[in-house]
């Protein structure tokens, strides 16, 4: 079989990786809409060869390990695949690219999410362990084929991934909790210190616990773009819920209620008695 991956950065390159280690393709080609991205991509052996898209669209396999606007973009624009071609995306939102999915390739098309990633990007960012021992999430009730169901679940297995079944709205809901939200907030506070006058200095001083917060500050504009645009009512309820409770611990540090504040603090910390 061929797979053929669309975008050829962190994701799309380390996909590229992992899975010629896993022997199940004869060959792996790739497009990126950047064409140092390919250059580099070819040099470093993520992929096999560059091809243009309708080369792609003859794969076994295609991957669109692009932004969620271009995946959308991507769909709406695919004529009808064949038969047993399997189309998968990696999207971090869902409901508004299922939303659009043309009729014509509903069964080819399995829509998946692997929870994984870092605040690094490009095809030089790419790592064959990127997928191993993370969650990939797949949805049920979808037009998908049964064949290419299976074919991507074996697929992931063989990446060394653990397969969690989750409806699309709940996956987008919960998702802007657990991966939007968090960037949101490290962009905010990298925002908040790079306006301060002597952020240069306050940044002398930074140590693990602002390293760990602001790393995700780093991450790709063009993604988190449309990746808030995606899941936008999903994004600002979590948002919602966060701003209350920052409100809620700067009234109780004005009021100087350490008791309370106390007490707020430590429902926090069992989170880490759950996860």
């Amino acid at each position: 079989m061929q797979v053929g991956i669309v975008g050829l950065g962190l994701m799309g390159g380390s996909l590229g990786l992992a899975l010629r280690e896993t022997k199940m393709f004869k060959s792996i080609i790739g497009l990126d809409m950047n064409s140092l991205h390919e250059q580099q991509a070819l040099s470093l052996g993520l992929i096999d060869e560059i091809a243009d898209f309708e080369t792609i669209r003859e794969c076994d396999v295609i991957v669109l390990a692009v932004p969620v606007s271009a995946i959308v973009q991507i769909l709406q624009s695919l004529p009808p695949l064949r038969t047993h071609t399997t189309l998968i995306d990696f999207g971090s939102t869902k409901e508004q690219i299922v939303r659009v999915l043309p009729q014509v390739i509903a069964r080819n098309y399995v829509p998946a999410h692997p929870m994984c990633g870092t605040e690094h990007s490009g095809p030089k960012a790419a790592f064959k362990e990127l997928y191993h021992n993370k969650l990939m999430i797949m949805f049920d009730g979808l037009d998908s084929g049964e064949l290419q169901r299976t074919l991507a679940k074996e697929m992931f297995i063989a990446l060394g991934m653990q397969i969690v079944h989750m409806p699309l709205a709940e996956h987008d809901h919960h998702a802007a909790y657990i991966s939007h939200l968090p960037h949101i907030i490290s962009f905010a506070l990298a925002n908040a210190i790079l306006q301060q006058e002597d952020f240069k200095n306050i940044l002398a001083l930074a140590g693990g616990g602002f390293r760990g917060m602001v790393r995700l500050a780093n991450s790709s504009a063009r993604m988190w773009t449309d990746i808030a645009e995606q899941n936008q009512q999903n994004l600002l309820q979590s948002m919602q819920n966060f701003e209350q409770e920052m409100r809620k611990a700067e009234k109780m540090i004005q009021e100087s209620r350490w008791d309370e504040f106390f007490e707020w603090i430590e429902q926090a910390n069992r989170i880490h008695r759950i996860f």
